[in-house]
């Protein structure tokens, strides 16, 4: 059974009760937290870079039709192959047929949440080609048969002692919880993958224009075995994420890094524009682009563009309350957290209960303060929300209470009538000064908190007193 096919409440009610799942969370999110204000603290003109970050990303987006034109001219001149995909399947078939009539039985892939957006694994393997993930915690989720649950850490879901379980079984490892014998063990596993692959596919984090070139960041290695190794090299790349010049990739991977992971700069960054030349002795013999739209550009100019300035660094992930508490599968999506309750219900409609993720934030802002380019993140949900509700979807249960609620306070006597009534029944709830359960419907409230002890007089009571 698929995440999907499971109600966005029940995979919530899943997750919550996971000790193991919030093991790995707190452990996780808050290393990278740290790890995240150290290194901005550590730069002079924080405000600064963050600001040009946006007024960057913002430029691109403004520019991206001739970027994208410029950006493709420039590949091809140096020697690759551009794909314009409109959407998942169209990259996918361009891939699929591309690995059949190059004889491809290997793929050996580094990270790409695009990839995983348009369920390219799968599509390759109907078509009988062996695909194998080769950035540690993809490789850990595809052993498992998952999905990432995180933009920059797709395993952040498992503990090490789950990891280990699982190389003992698949890799034949001796049974350890330390990481370095992981390590090991992954890598002698995957070193003969890079050797043996016919293809290698990979993301891309940007794209320059005036270069044609694409960037690839990442800690371990990996991609550039992926990139350099294979005959073939696939990179994909969602439009959007393109950038004029080498200066601005300069801004840009600075606040990357240090939002990301805490560091000045991830260890790996290639910048990679076409196959190898003929006086090169490592690199592919053929260079190809896919440029994914897949609902992109029908975000362009509307009320989401915004959206689209992200650079996946995925702080707003590591900061978000609700995401520490349920992880990424509890979404249902391929992007989780308070981007993916974004990015997911425009670029994934047809998921059941989409809808309902832009509800998964308590809209305390944390996402929009962590963000290197300022996306604000909570009006984007506000209003996915305002959309929700007027297409209909909004349950009965709800809007019943808005409406409730909408008339009461409409209404000054009916208002101060419900509170007192509310005054009233809370004292028979409370406890030392806390309400442990709510009736329905408001019981859901209280099961995983306490509801403060209402006040025994309101605002307006103590105001009228105070002016007699």
């Amino acid at each position: 059974m698929t995440t999907q096919s499971i109600s966005f409440y029940e995979r919530v009610e899943h997750a919550l009760k996971d000790g193991m799942l919030k093991t790995a969370l707190e452990r996780a999110t808050t290393r990278f937290i740290s790890n995240r204000t150290l290194a901005l603290a550590a730069l002079s003109e924080e405000a600064v870079l963050r600001n040009q970050a946006r007024a960057l990303r913002a430029h691109a987006l403004a520019h991206l039709d001739t970027l994208l034109e410029r950006l493709a001219v420039q590949v091809e001149a140096r020697g690759g192959h551009v794909c314009w995909a409109t959407d998942g399947a169209a990259a996918c078939r361009y891939i699929t047929e591309l690995a059949r009539e190059r004889g491809v039985q290997k793929v050996v892939k580094s990270k790409s949440m695009a990839s995983e957006e348009i369920h390219l694994n799968h599509a390759l393997e109907t078509a009988g080609v062996e695909v194998v993930e080769t950035d540690l915690g993809e490789y850990i989720i595809q052993l498992a048969g998952e999905t990432p649950s995180h933009i920059i850490a797709p395993a952040i879901h498992k503990t090490r002692e789950q990891v280990g379980a699982l190389f003992e079984e698949h890799l034949g490892m001796a049974p350890t919880t330390e990481v370095p014998p992981m390590i090991r063990a992954a890598r002698q596993a995957l070193r003969q993958e890079f050797l043996q692959a016919d293809m290698g596919i990979s993301g891309v984090n940007f794209g320059v224009a005036d270069e044609g070139a694409v960037v690839i960041v990442e800690n371990e290695g990996n991609a550039r075995l992926t990139t350099s190794v294979p005959r073939i090299h696939v990179a994909i790349m969602g439009i959007e994420r393109i950038c004029e010049r080498m200066d601005d990739l300069g801004v840009l991977l600075q606040v990357l890094g240090r939002s990301a992971t805490g560091q000045k700069l991830s260890v790996y960054t290639s910048i990679i524009n076409g196959p190898a030349r003929p006086d090169e002795a490592d690199g592919p013999e053929e260079f190809h682009l896919v440029l994914l739209d897949n609902g992109r550009s029908k975000m362009l100019g509307g009320p989401y563009a915004e959206a689209l300035m992200c650079i996946r660094c995925g702080a707003c992930l590591n900061a978000c309350p609700v995401y520490q508490a349920i992880g990424g599968h509890a979404y249902g999506g391929v992007y989780s957290g308070p981007i993916g309750a974004i990015l997911t219900p425009l670029l994934q409609p047809d998921l059941p209960d989409v809808h309902m993720l832009p509800q998964a934030s308590s809209l305390c802002g944390a996402c929009q303060e962590v963000c290197p380019v300022r996306i604000a993140i909570p009006d984007l949900l506000l209003r996915l929300r305002a959309d929700a509700v007027r297409a209909g979807k909004a349950d009965a249960v709800e809007r019943a209470a808005i409406q409730s609620y909408t008339t009461t306070m409409k209404n000054p006597t009916l208002y101060r009538a419900s509170g007192r009534a509310a005054r009233i029944g809370a004292r028979f709830l409370e406890r030392q000064g806390r309400i442990r359960r709510l009736p329905p419907p408001l019981h859901l409230w209280t099961r995983k908190r306490d509801f403060p002890a209402l006040p025994r007089q309101s605002f307006t009571e103590w105001w009228e007193q105070r002016g007699r």
